[in-house]
């Protein structure tokens, strides 16, 4: 019987899988390769590397590739707060100021353009629970909505100056106005770097280091960090986007220049994480377990149902709170946790799935899924930014959900 019969999939439903991928993105030369993962019970049904993960130097995908994972740093940032949380450091109800007095005097954006803005008092102070839910008013300098995020452009919010710290960019924030007055809205943002340094500023530890030491380092997680060793350099995707003929353009030289390399001083609760799809799964896995795994525990049980239940209010999906124009998940039939998006209801979203699945994404396409009613988790790694040029979530819901007997 083949591991993924015995783990209750259709082998040949599930196979499904990778000829989806080889023939609709890799042949046709829209990504250089995949690597998917499917586990059920704790064990993997399905691990299978496609393609190249570097075309230049024609390196096949492995199953111990390491992929710049992006966004889905955020779940491990959240989690890190939340075992500050746990021992009795904060409440989701604190301001923020309490901890970065430099956002006591955050105002909301009312008129004007970067440095000349003119801002209107708050409504209500920044909370902790504002930053984990995405409510905070931040906002992403990609998102070229307004004013706001042209500040952010202007000022290279979301880019990494030579020796900047998380610190220089908090600091460089509070001197910007926000989209909406905190708890308002919902729109995706740099809010997880801001957990990030909250991290810092809590703990006393800068964030590689709590991560390392309170996470990935207890969980196994032995690729997962904020730089590639020079060690694992050979086993390091490139990155790449799609000009305007559809042709792939490398935008990162895991051999040569790349931010994930060398000795860093900047670190992402937002973005800054490489990863494995195996590693990943064992976050995924302790996530699933109530917060253990193998003994190690990082979070309770409990804290665990509070992070993956909806926290939007009054339980209404994205569609109904959000500003924003772009998340790591599809709006419609999805509510947000602290840290994760949460799938509420199958018929509003018009997928496949269970309520109460939650899960995230990266902008180069990686995204992962977890199930605790099928007791299943899905990591997909790809390196194509930006993440929403396909629907490999979507697509690969429908492959992986219609598997199941």
């Amino acid at each position: 019987m083949s591991e993924a019969k015995r783990l209750g999939f259709d082998p040949d439903r599930l196979a499904r899988v990778d000829a989806h991928l080889l023939e609709n993105y890799i042949a046709p030369g829209k990504i250089a390769g995949a690597l998917t993962l499917v586990a059920r019970g704790g064990e993997v049904a399905h691990l299978s590397p496609l393609g190249l993960m570097d075309i230049e130097r024609g390196k096949a995908m492995r199953d111990d590739t390491i992929f710049r994972i992006y966004s889905m740093t955020k779940p491990i940032t959240s989690v890190a707060l939340m075992m500050l949380f746990e021992e009795g450091r904060f409440r989701l109800s604190d301001p923020v100021h309490k901890f970065i007095p430099s956002f006591a005097d955050l105002g909301v954006y009312s008129m004007g353009q970067y440095p000349m803005f003119v801002t209107t008092p708050v409504e209500k102070p920044m909370t902790i629970h504002n930053l984990l839910t995405h409510m905070s008013g931040l906002t992403y300098g990609f998102m070229y909505k307004g004013n706001v995020d042209a500040a952010y452009r202007a000022l290279d919010i979301d880019g990494v100056k030579p020796g900047a710290t998380l610190a220089d960019r908090i600091e460089t924030l509070a001197t910007l106005p926000l989209e909406f007055s905190p708890g308002e809205a919902w729109n995706y943002s740099v809010s997880t770097d801001v957990v990030g340094h909250l991290v810092e500023r809590i703990s006393g530890k800068s964030l590689d280091v709590f991560i390392r030491e309170r996470i990935t380092e207890p969980l196994g997680m032995k690729d997962t960090g904020f730089t590639v060793r020079d060690s694992e350099l050979e086993r390091f995707a490139a990155n790449y986007t799609r000009r305007p003929d559809k042709t792939l353009k490398l935008i990162d030289d895991p051999l040569g220049e790349s931010f994930w390399t060398g000795e860093k001083t900047f670190f992402s609760g937002g973005g800054g994480l490489v990863s494995t799809a195996s590693d990943y799964l064992r976050f995924c896995r302790a996530m699933l377990g109530g917060g253990e795994l193998d003994g190690a525990r990082i979070l309770g049980r409990k804290t665990v149902e509070l992070m993956t239940c909806n926290h939007l209010p009054g339980g209404q999906d994205l569609t109904q709170v959000t500003t924003g124009l772009f998340s790591e998940a599809d709006n419609e039939g999805t509510g947000f946790g602290l840290g994760f998006s949460v799938h509420l209801d199958p018929a509003r979203s018009g997928s496949l799935g269970s309520p109460g699945e939650f899960a995230w994404g990266g902008m180069a396409s990686t995204a992962f899924w977890i199930d605790p009613v099928e007791d299943l988790i899905v990591v997909f790694m790809t390196q194509l930014v930006p993440s929403r040029t396909f629907d490999f979530r979507g697509q690969l819901r429908g492959i992986v959900y219609s598997s199941l007997v």
